[in-house]
């Protein structure tokens, strides 16, 4: 049996729903990931989701809502007196943008207890985390993750990291670039958008992205770069490219990343070589964009 373990914030998403109407729901990148790659996986597997919510209605929603979407919530930790964040959805000029109430959400203290995070991850054969897990946490919180993934690689684990970037989240850009790369080092497959990179790395080209990272100690490098090239590397297979199939209008690239993620982790899980977890990455990323919302059912089965 397979177990994936996804690290990170859960929010109560608003998205316009019509003149002054909102429709509720939940999504943020890692649970979006998890929530992917669950309808991908057999029954058989287990998928997890490691953070903290609330004591309030919310929360309980939230947690429900995980539950009936077939990830479990065993290492979802209850904070007394605390909520869950929040972000609302809007248009102007046709484009989406995002407003954000997420200062004193219990996910920022999902790192707090060190033995917490030891016992969520033991026996994970994939333990998943992002470049907003770490944006979220204090610095000490930050490197009691680091430590927990760590022990879980050297116990077997499998860890893969998309490096996600809200320079909004880190407490300056240094910070934000020394977080990256800490995170590359403590995992197996880093998952980088080039655009981001180039803006805070300066990197010329995915294969610079991809020799910063494995020089940073990842095994496997997978660069996504819109509708251009997917550009990947391993230890094994050395460097290879795959072209997206095109994708005739993209309605909402909210959860391009965290498809693409859920495709390749469920992919990997079941043993597919990597030029085809791409692929299968690539293709249900280009079915999500041409939908509304982060969590898109028509998706996951196209047919």
């Amino acid at each position: 049996m397979n177990r994936i373990v996804c690290i990170g914030e859960c929010m109560v998403e608003l998205a316009q729903a019509g003149p002054g109407t909102y429709r509720r729901g939940f999504a943020g990148d890692t649970f979006n990931t998890a929530w992917y790659a669950r309808r991908l996986l057999p029954e058989t597997a287990r998928v997890d989701y490691l953070s903290c919510i609330g004591d309030d209605t919310m929360s309980d929603q939230m947690e429900a809502f995980m539950q009936d979407a077939g990830i479990g919530t065993g290492h979802l930790h209850r904070i007394p007196g605390r909520s869950v964040g929040l972000y609302m959805i809007s248009t102007q000029g046709g484009e989406r943008c995002f407003s954000y109430w997420r200062d004193t959400a219990a996910a920022r203290s999902l790192a707090d207890d060190r033995a917490r995070l030891d016992r969520a991850l033991e026996g994970a054969d994939i333990a998943h985390f992002s470049g907003i897990t770490l944006a979220i946490l204090s610095p000490d919180a930050r490197t009691r993750l680091f430590a927990a993934l760590d022990l879980a690689r050297k116990n077997g684990t499998t860890v893969t990291f998309d490096t996600n970037l809200r320079p909004r989240l880190w407490e300056d850009e240094a910070t934000m670039r020394g977080g990256l790369t800490r995170g590359a080092a403590a995992a197996d497959i880093v998952l980088p958008s080039f655009d981001e990179e180039q803006g805070l790395f300066g990197d010329a080209t995915p294969e610079g992205t991809i020799a910063r990272y494995r020089g940073a100690g990842a095994g496997t490098v997978v660069v996504k770069n819109g509708a251009d090239e997917v550009t990947f590397w391993s230890t094994e297979g050395g460097i290879d490219r795959l072209q997206p199939t095109p994708v005739a209008q993209v309605v909402d690239t909210t959860a391009a990343g965290d498809s693409f993620a859920g495709a390749l982790l469920a992919a990997r899980a079941g043993g597919t070589d990597l030029r085809d977890a791409v692929r299968a990455a690539s293709d249900l990323s280009g079915r999500v964009i041409q939908a509304p919302g982060a969590l898109v059912e028509e998706a996951v089965a196209p047919d």
